[in-house]
């Protein structure tokens, strides 16, 4: 496998309840690439990052996971994040009682594995604050108590600056944002890139690629990536709807 490949997903089937969603995912995202995931609701596209991430509700079925060289579908959820990959959630928990700064120090020290002294924390999570432009104030609240649907996004965002991931998988972030707050979360993730992380941006709509840029976007239906394309592609999409491109695709997806 080349160097610079981080994930590649082969033939990946996968099932919940017994029922098949994915049918056969391939897919490879090398280091400094963000790749888009569309498609029509009930594709498989959380599904895809459910499983990705080691939730144990999903099977697979057959197929490979290879992270950084290494099949990994007999991890745990837990031992793929310490592997360094990060999932953020499409509805964030409420967690009432616990401070974000508790909880993401306690995070930090659990993918690392060792105790992180509390002044070293608190730079930490200041200079990503920072890189942020999120308020002091912020670390102090209970974990999305109260908080809107932008503050909880920006929350995962802080999550993954922090814990630095090499592959980060957001699952349809735009999600619930008024185009103000899809603004301001869209610049985080553009500040989170690197040139060492992938990042699988996963999302229904095509107005969170205005301000984030892809450099692969593909269109996830029937469990398969029936198409894959630049960000003109997106605006096609915006524009058709998906009817075209599963009439298009309409073989591999019966």
């Amino acid at each position: 496998m080349e160097d610079n490949v981080l994930l590649k997903i082969e033939g990946l089937h996968a099932s919940v309840d017994g029922k098949p969603i994915l049918k056969g995912v391939d897919l490879t995202v090398r280091r400094g690439e963000v790749h888009a995931i569309m498609g029509p609701n009930g594709s498989g596209k959380s599904t895809l990052s459910n499983v990705l991430m080691g939730h144990p509700k999903y099977e697979v079925t057959a197929g490979q996971i290879v992270f950084k060289g290494e099949d990994i579908k007999t991890l745990s959820a837990d031992q793929r994040a310490r592997k360094g990959i990060f999932l953020a959630f499409q509805y964030p928990l409420a967690i009432p009682g616990v401070p974000v700064a508790k909880f993401l120090r306690m995070s930090v020290q659990a993918v690392r594995g060792k105790e992180i002294p509390i002044i070293e924390f608190r730079n930490q999570l200041k200079e990503k604050m920072k890189l942020l432009e999120i308020t002091d104030a912020f670390s102090g609240r209970y974990i999305n108590e109260g908080f809107s649907g932008g503050e909880k996004k920006r929350h995962e965002i802080l999550q993954l600056c922090l814990l630095q991931p090499e592959l980060a998988i957001l699952d349809e972030t735009d999600s619930g944002l008024d185009i103000d707050a899809l603004k301001v979360v869209a610049n985080d993730i553009e500040k989170s890139r690197s040139p060492e992380r992938g990042i699988l941006l996963i999302t229904h709509y095509q107005r969170i690629l205005n301000y984030v840029q892809p450099d692969v976007i593909h269109v996830l239906a029937g469990g398969k990536i029936i198409k894959s394309g630049g960000k003109e592609l997106a605006q096609e999409l915006e524009n058709k709807g998906y009817d075209w491109v599963l009439k298009e695709a309409a073989p591999a997806v019966a």
